[in-house]
């Protein structure tokens, strides 16, 4: 029983390393994940790499194929872009209802959500190349209150599940961005924040979709940049 304890721990160390490392941009998307590297860089057998490449191809993290094996999930430029217009389109008309029924309620969960987002570390001093586990909690839960407020169910849904597919993309970007300089994600939330509670639903979208765009742009400028070094 100890040994089979011992055994699960080591085999979610490995996991939450390996998963942090796609997400955090240390493997590239589309690397080749070669079993010699990952099992010195995670001091683990092949049998154990294995297995947590299975676990993150089944979250769509990493794809596995004959020709290949396994590699980090690709950037699909089409499937972004069609991600991208999506949700700026449903994301967008959530907020505008949520703008325009605004109640006291809806006003003070936003202004709280926003407080806890402007006021949490974004980047861990100790891995500056990383976001902080906090920091993705706020972030997750200003957007949900953003759209929480749109009052259907059905549309509500809808905006999330888009939110939820684009995570990837997203946490792809958080890794590049550091490197950005022209972005400043607490301003463009601050910006979001201050249209929506002024109750000028065009701007709090126009805020919101150029939000949504830049990530979008960092990653396909970083894909550009990369394929032609």
């Amino acid at each position: 029983m100890a040994t089979s304890a011992v055994s699960r721990t080591r085999t979610d160390d490995v996991y939450e390393g390996l998963r942090a490392d796609i997400l955090g941009g240390v493997l590239a998307p589309g690397e080749r994940l070669k079993f010699r590297p990952l099992c010195a860089r995670y001091d683990a057998s092949v049998s154990l790499v294995r297995e947590v490449l299975s676990r993150l191809a089944e979250q769509g993290l990493v794809r596995a194929s004959p020709q290949v094996r396994f590699q980090v999930t690709p950037i699909s430029e089409a499937d972004l872009l069609d991600l991208t217009a999506t949700r700026v389109d449903i994301e967008g008309l959530a907020l505008r209802r949520s703008v325009e029924r605004g109640d006291l309620t809806w006003r003070s969960r936003l202004v709280a959500a926003h407080y806890t987002l402007a006021n949490t570390r974004r980047r861990d001093p100790a891995d500056p190349g990383r976001v902080t586990p906090e920091w993705e909690s706020a972030h997750a839960a200003f957007h949900d209150t953003l759209l929480a407020g749109c009052g259907s169910e059905r549309l509500y849904g809808i905006a999330c599940a888009l939110r939820d597919s684009a995570k990837l993309y997203r946490r792809w970007s958080e890794a590049l961005d550091e490197r950005d300089h022209e972005r400043d994600p607490a301003a463009e939330h601050a910006a979001i924040t201050d249209h929506a509670l002024a109750a000028d639903a065009d701007r709090a979208v126009a805020a919101l979709t150029d939000h949504i765009r830049l990530t979008t742009d960092l990653i396909l400028n970083a894909r550009t940049a990369s394929e032609s070094d």
